[in-house]
């Protein structure tokens, strides 16, 4: 078994956080979280495969024990989608190959790294997310594209107040309860499951956060799914407001031989919603795949 943890080189020389543990010549999984997580959504399946598989899991640049991007530039998915290359090289060896999980935006990183590096990817997880564009499906409109640009102007101007309201009302019960009214599905989700969420993207930088945002409005890999040649699994969840699950049956349709799973009542959180149902899901893909 093995257990360490360290730091790859990124595109711009950024230090990239990442740890993995698992047997030592297991089959690779690496996890891509969505923006603003740190991992809080892999809490049930890492347990799940942790005996089974080398679980790799990464900090995007900002996020978790990852610094700031030495430029600040450098935070589009294809940037991302390298650095997860680099994270490879690091964390299983250079040249090796590893099956890619990812969740909401983390799928737009594992399209874009196996456009990127192909030779890399040995299998694919989408998880309550979109090929690109988010910004324009989120809640089946378009407004939170039409709005970013004006939030971006304004936390522009007054970052430290921007921030410093960020970290007071984000990590809040009052925060927790709007997310179960409005998003997440409050009945199939434990507090203790979704706070570290709230409480990590407390601590991600406002202005980073809002432009990697931005970048991923304006990526797409609907142009790749065609092209794609790996078992791949496709998870949603059937009310899911931030990727609609109507995103996932069209790249289901699109990726040749994949599979589709659908949670019944599951939102954008559905790995922790019905935990026991995705992990055996996943883990089950694994066995007859690979």
């Amino acid at each position: 078994m093995v257990d360490r943890q360290g730091f790859a080189v990124g595109c711009d020389e950024t230090p990239i956080f990442y740890r993995v543990r698992g047997p030592v010549d297991a089959p690779a999984v690496a996890f891509c979280d969505g923006i603003g997580c740190d991992g809080y959504v892999w809490k049930y399946l890492e347990a799940e495969l942790a005996s089974t598989h080398r679980i790799v899991h990464w900090h995007y640049r900002g996020h978790g024990r990852t610094p700031m991007p030495r430029d600040a530039r450098r935070v589009d998915i294809t940037d991302l989608a390298d650095d997860l290359a680099a994270v490879l090289d690091a964390a299983v060896g250079d040249g090796t190959s590893a099956i890619l999980a990812g969740h909401s935006m983390g799928v737009q990183v594992c399209l874009e790294a196996y456009r990127r590096h192909r030779e890399r990817v040995a299998g694919l997880i989408l998880l309550c997310g979109a090929y690109g564009t988010p910004l324009r499906t989120f809640k089946g409109k378009r407004t939170l594209e039409q709005v970013l640009p004006f939030v971006r102007f304004a936390v522009n101007r007054i970052p430290g107040i921007a921030q410093s309201l960020v970290a007071r009302l984000i990590p809040t019960e009052l925060a927790y309860q709007i997310a179960t009214r409005f998003e997440i599905n409050g009945e199939l989700i434990r507090r203790d499951d979704f706070f570290p969420y709230l409480e990590h993207m407390a601590r991600v930088d406002v202005r980073l956060f809002l432009e990697m945002l931005a970048a991923a409005g304006r990526h797409t890999a609907r142009e790749l799914l065609h092209t794609i040649a790996v078992p791949t699994l496709i998870v949603s969840g059937d009310r899911d407001g931030f990727t609609p699950a109507e995103l996932s049956d069209e790249m289901h349709k699109l990726i040749r031989d994949s599979e589709l799973h659908v949670v019944a009542g599951g939102s954008h959180t559905a790995p922790i919603e019905r935990p026991a149902e995705v992990t055996a899901k996943i883990a089950d893909f694994l066995r007859k795949r690979f």
